[in-house]
């Protein structure tokens, strides 16, 4: 049975108690069982560490996989979706050196590594429970049980076999190779690693010389910002294209060589040097120089200590001369081995241990760390007079992204995989992946491909997959094991685990004669375990061998943008190399979530939320709502807000409960009130000819169309968006405008169809937003399934939004026409709240008169076909269309933005703001289509000019309007005040003040009450108005308007005193309806004023709209047969017109209540409209009260008019009771009428009835047998 759905609602609250559903049904495993058997999508999940907490990138990343994957088996997939872990590598290795106070290689060499191993064992899922707690509580669905481990021996035997395939192949070899080296964790990082964590840094500014062997009186001139590589200068690079100079220094008489764009490094003004020769740097080529230091003299024999030329040399800094230290800079290596100063097998000049000390070697400075050397590198130079210049420089330089230490580039012997000769295999495959976005894989990914280097695969590490080569002393007898059952045949021993520990010791017999092989001492990079994850995950080719090839590549992966240079690179080679093709059909790309400020979010700069208190304050729907639908998905930075979750809440969330709360209330009160049962039943539903119904509903089929086209493009960025305007479309248009015949104020049958159309588009929306916010669309929908006739589901399991698939696009129910009415009627009514805001015009206080000009006629047509809605929500009497802005004189006019203008034209901006004023109306609507304009010379754009529109005083009527335009549609408002319209807006007034209080105590529309008022002083503003408007009030309201006292025996619910016009306004709301002792005000149905003009005579009169209230509602139909009976009119060709509009059968009657319409033979109304809406017939009001209505009739509210035709023949007391009696359905009852409830004032056959005009009747059925 459906439930009242609560008035408030705590988001996060909901949230856990949803959670609790899924963990009884078990949700998630009930999902992958009921598409076991359907087409397999495959999705790979990138594995995080266990070692730290998830943050908001892990969450972002999260909430797409978990989005895409959710919409694919709603699409009618099989998505396994496992959690994976990245257990070994740096990370965990790190916190345990933290830990236990490990500096370096010895230390651990003292524990031994089996034990140190033990320990990051310990530590490996320290925060898995935390990550399996926040990844559930984010609405995630993904498999913890069935998870993959880098740690598990299936995992890195399967990275063996990846690696032996490689090395089969030819691709693997040992070289050295400069790379970024964390001096702290001992180990050389990718460059990925190395780019994670910039800083601003000063380091020490240097520029030596280098005398010149053919005449020591001449130097040049090199800058560094590492003076500890110095020791290590093995050459000197000049570019050979730019232009250098031999200079004297007139201070010092040295002679030095220098780039001439760079003689700013080293003189201030070009009088403190003369030039002395110019040349291009070829001429120096191959020029001798004398050594810095005399540790690497032997170098020499190779051609070391001389002048080289690469076109890397730049004039952006420095001298244009740049020190070669080839084991300690990527170029300086690539270069000096370029030159045969150095060869790649060498032994290398790299005189600085893991820890970054100083060898023996360098005997000056040895056991000295490297950064702590420089100022005593710097005073030894000095003392040699070697020093030119020494200064600081800031810049911006790698940190460890672990350990926060500065990185070194230092030559280290490794492990490589060739990839150089393989990019135009990997470009070709990259081409055939779908990146989202674009660019991402033509710019960043593609460009970093272009560039890609061999990869170093090894670490000098221990907790890893050892790399599994086992190799004689000499390294000339390699033997690669790709399996554990290969290490066993070659070894004689069983294995059980691949850790160091477990294979470290075990050797292999030489076939060579040289003795036993032993393993490398190196373990892989946890990114070639990412990278193998596709294969190790399932043990491939040890297992699931066909599984995984009929599924190859995966369908679906994403990962942040960092990841280009990680993870997505690292699959991307493996999948070339090993079958070459890509590893991924479809990738997206996520940008990088930052703090408010910009900067990374940083645990110790304590510079964003906690995410958990984020959801625990907003909910789980609203933070993934709020980074899905923000550039962030675009691959764009996102500085994250705490208030944009919040207003997820506030413009989403609340508005979409709200009118789903509406649809409950509105059906358990046709319930209530009806005895209708509600069941939704898309196969037999009727047709809707309401044209409101008619485009929400095509609006939300063009939106599942587009929903399935975009989201099968992985276009996140353009569905989320269009999901929440429809929210905005559904809440502040659709339920706004049909508020009354929701609440069956129409008559039971359009309330009908009312509901059903509000219930699909929340059904249709629930299912659509499923995979986005789980949270709340299951809180719906596990109220509305309750409201799906059960006739309508085919035996299928329905107690989860998340097990339903989803729409199907109904082509025939989209009606484009209507749908570009509706936005015609939109642009309209916006462009005049416009308006009302900038004259401060309430829309409580009605209008004369709204203009829409517009060129395209067809447009006005679409327009005019929702004029009754353009008139109720800008609150207007009158709606006139025209192709003609000139008729109204209507011009546009600019002027200049002072501050903008001002600033950047200065002298100009003068002559630009006359010209800019004397803009004609013709250019200035060109500059409105383009966005630019040329005046004076100078392009103006959209932030230079304010646009205006002004009136010709020339044009008569013009004056009293007020414009405002989309570049489309022009609108003009009458804002001429008028004291009516001010009158009524005032009792728009009263009813809001009403509403509010209602809402206030919590009052639901089937609550009966009866609403108390006084208005003090009597007889004021305020007073009159009320009085004035009580039809109009009790019409809105839909209860009893009585004047204070309140009964003593009155239960009262709430009571406010306020202020309103200059009068105290005091509000009493009551329970029940039918309280004694006030007055009743205005007439208790609906009614209209009825001005005749037929066949030469004009007669006056009222038609009751209902009566009882709520029950016999007259349509157009009934109304003209009524007006001809009462009339007594010839004719029944009738046109019925409510201010010269006339009516048709899509005319909303009730809203005319209280106004007076004009009947005629068919030509519209000659006589002026008149303003006043005054009740021209005498009445009375009828409540029931001590029995029930009959004759299928249920409202015990009704009235009769004394009169009809106005000044007619009165009703006599015998005709009172017949038509009390066909009011109420009791013409075989006894009635007796009473002005009071207790029977003491009863009515007769002698009562005057003229007395009883606006009196309440009280009709009491009596028993049989008394007498009446």
């Amino acid at each position: 049975m459906v439930q009242p759905v609560p008035e408030t609602i705590n988001f996060p609250a909901e949230e856990e108690q949803i959670l609790k559903i899924w963990k009884e049904l078990d949700c998630f495993q009930q999902c992958l069982k009921q598409s076991k058997n359907k087409p397999r999508y495959t999705f790979y999940d990138g594995p995080p560490f266990a070692t730290g907490l998830p943050h908001y990138g892990h969450i972002l990343a999260g909430t797409i996989k978990d989005i895409v994957t959710r919409f694919a088996h709603q699409s009618g997939f099989s998505v396994e979706r496992r959690f994976g872990w990245d257990c070994h590598g740096l990370p965990v290795e790190y916190e345990i050196d933290k830990t236990l106070g490990i500096k370096g290689p010895e230390d651990v060499a003292k524990m031994g590594i089996a034990e140190y191993n033990r320990h990051c064992r310990s530590i490996v899922m320290r925060y898995s429970g935390e990550w399996e707690t926040a990844i559930t509580r984010l609405g995630r669905w993904i498999d913890f049980e069935n998870d993959y481990k880098t740690l598990y021996p299936s995992f890195m035997e399967s990275v063996w076999w990846v690696f032996k395939q490689l090395y089969d192949k030819g691709l693997v070899y040992r070289g050295v190779k400069v790379m970024p080296f964390s001096t702290a964790c001992n180990t050389p990082l990718s460059n990925f690693e190395a780019n994670q964590n910039y800083k601003d840094v000063q380091d020490p500014s240097v520029i030596v010389t280098f005398p010149l062997e053919e005449d020591e009186n001449i130097s040049l001139v090199a800058w560094t910002t590492t003076p500890w590589t110095l020791p290590s200068n093995l050459a000197v690079c000049v570019s050979p294209e730019y232009q250098y100079v031999k200079i004297k220094e007139l201070s010092s008489g040295n002679i030095y060589i220098i780039m001439e764009a760079r003689l700013v490094a080293l003189f201030k003004s070009d009088t403190e040097y003369n030039i002395l020769e110019r040349f291009k740097g070829i001429a120096l080529k191959g020029k001798k120089y004398k050594p810095l230091f005399d540790y690497f003299l032997k170098c020499k024999e190779t051609g070391a200590f001389s002048v080289l030329v690469d076109n890397y040399v730049k004039e952006e800094e420095g001298t244009g001369v740049v020190h070669q230290a080839p084991y300690f800079g990527a170029d300086d290596f690539r270069v000096c081995v370029d030159y045969g100063i150095i060869q790649k097998d060498s032994s290398p000049v790299c005189p600085v241990d893991a820890s970054g000390c100083f060898t023996a070697e360098v005997k000056d400075f040895a056991g000295q760390y490297v950064k702590d050397a420089d100022k005593n590198i710097i005073k030894y130079l000095k003392d040699k007079g070697r020093l030119v210049h020494c200064s600081t420089f800031n810049h911006n330089y790698p940190f460890c992204w672990r350990s926060d230490t500065p990185l070194i580039y230092k030559a280290v012997p490794s492990w490589f995989v060739r990839v150089e000769h393989m990019v135009d295999k990997l470009l070709e495959n990259n081409d055939k992946c779908y990146w989202v976005p674009e660019f991402v894989r033509e710019k960043r990914f593609g460009n970093w491909l272009k560039d890609a280097r061999d990869w170093a695969i090894s670490r000098n590490r221990y907790w890893g997959t050892p790399i599994p080569l086992w190799v004689s002393e000499d390294f000339e007898e390699v033997v690669c094991v790709g399996s554990v059952a290969e290490l066993e045949d070659l070894s004689g021993i069983k294995i059980e685990d691949l850790h160091r520990e477990s294979v470290d010791h075990i050797t292999i017999p030489s076939h060579g004669g040289k003795g036993v092989l032993r393993r490398v001492s190196e373990v892989f990079d946890c990114w070639f375990e990412s990278g193998s994850m596709p294969y190790a995950q399932v043990h491939y080719p040890f297992e699931n061998r066909r599984e995984f090839e009929d599924s190859f590549p995966a369908d679906f992966i994403a990962e942040g943008i960092d990841q280009t240079r990680g993870w997505f690179y690292t699959l991307l080679v493996l999948s070339t190399a090993l079958f070459g093709k890509p590893p991924f059909r479809n990738v997206i790309v996520n940008g990088l979530v930052l703090a408010s400020d910009g900067q990374k979010m940083s645990k110790r700069k304590k510079n964003y939320p906690d995410p958990m208190n984020v959801v625990n304050s907003y909910g789980a729907d609203a933070l993934r709502l709020y980074l899905i639908n923000s550039p962030v998905v675009r691959a764009e930075n996102l500085r994250f807000k705490e208030d944009g979750v919040r207003d997820v809440l506030k413009d989403v969330f609340l508005p979409w409960y709200n009118a789903y709360r509406f649809l409950i209330q509105n059906v358990q009160k046709l319930q209530k009130e009806e005895g209708i049962q509600f069941l939704y039943n898309e196969n037999t539903v009727e047709d809707s000819h309401n044209i409101m119904d008619k485009w929400i509903l095509s609006f939300t089929q063009s939106l599942i169309q587009f929903f399935k086209a975009e989201m099968e493009a992985y276009r996140l960025y353009t569905v989320v968006p269009r999901l929440v305007k429809f929210v905005d479309m559904l809440t502040n248009w659709y339920v706004r405008m049909n508020r009354k015949r929701l609440k069956g104020e129409n008559g039971t049958e359009d309330c009908e169809r009312a509901l059903e159309t509000l219930f699909a588009v929340l059904f249709y929306m629930c299912r659509l937003m499923a995979p986005f916010t789980p949270f709340i669309t299951e809180l719906m929908y596990q109220n509305l399934r309750h409201l799906i006739d059960p006739s309508s589901v085919e035996n299928k399991d329905t107690c989860s939004i998340h097990y339903l698939m989803l729409p199907q696009v109904r082509e025939s129910i989209i009606d484009r026409r209507i749908e570009t009415a509706v936005a015609q009627m939109q642009s309209v009514i916006e462009l005049g709240r416009v308006i009302r805001d900038r004259k401060t015009l309430p829309v409580k206080y009605p209008l004369k008169e709204v203009v829409v000009i517009q060129k395209d006629s067809e447009a006005l047509k679409e327009i005019r076909s929702l004029e009754k809605y353009i008139l109720e929500e800008l609150n207007v009497r009158q709606l006139t269309l025209s192709t003609d802005k000139d008729k109204y004189g209507i011009r546009l006019k600019a002027e200049p933005d002072h501050m903008v203008l001002g600033k950047r034209l200065k002298g100009a901006f003068k002559s630009v703001a006359a010209a800019i004023k004397g803009l004609q109306s013709v250019q200035l609507e060109e500059f409105q289509k383009s966005g630019s304009i040329i005046v004076e010379g100078h392009e103006l754009h959209e932030e230079d000019l304010r646009l205006m529109y002004a009136f010709d005083a020339s044009t008569a009527g013009s004056a009293q309007y007020e414009a405002h335009s989309d570049f489309q549609a022009l609108v003009l408002l009458d804002v001429t005040p008028d004291q009516s319209m001010v009158d009524e807006g005032v009792a728009r007034e009263v009813i809001n003040r009403i509403q509010k209080l209602r809402k206030k105590a919590h009052l639901v529309p089937s609550d009966e009450i009866t609403i108390y008022y006084s208005s003090q002083p009597t007889g004021e503003y305020l007073d009159n108005v009320i009085k004035n408007h009580t039809d109009f009030i009790l019409g809105t309201v839909k209860s009893s308007l009585k004047l204070y006292p309140v009964p003593n025996s009155a239960e009262m619910i709430i009571q406010e005193k306020t202020q309103l016009k200059g009068s105290n306004l005091d509000l009493t709301l009551v329970k029940g309806t039918s309280d004694v002792g006030a007055l009743p005000l205005g007439l208790n149905c609906a009614y209209v004023n009825v001005k005749v003009s037929v066949d030469g005579k004009k007669q006056d009169g009222v038609i009751l709209l209902e009566n009882p209230r709520g029950d016999n509602i007259v349509n157009l139909i009934k109304l003209k047969n009524v007006i001809i009976s009462i009339f007594r009119l010839q004719t029944s060709k009738l046109a019925i017109f409510h201010e010269k509009k006339e009516l048709t059968n899509e005319t909303d009657l009730m809203i005319l209540s209280g106004k007076t319409v004009y009947v005629t033979a068919g030509t519209a109304p000659v006589e002026a409209i008149i303003q006043s809406d005054n009740l021209l017939c005498k009445y009375v009001n009828l409540q029931l009260v001590n029995a029930k209505p009959q004759e299928c009739l249920k409202g015990t509210v009704g009235a009769i008019l004394l009169e009809n035709p106005a000044g007619g023949t009165g009703l006599t007391y015998p005709g009172l009771l017949h038509e009390t009696a066909k009011v109420f359905g009791l013409r075989s009852k006894k009635l007796r009428l009473c002005l009071d409830d207790a029977k003491a004032e009863g009515i007769t056959n002698d009562s005057s009835l003229k007395l009883l005009n606006t009196k309440t009747i009280y009709v009491h059925v009596l028993p049989r047998t008394a007498e009446s």
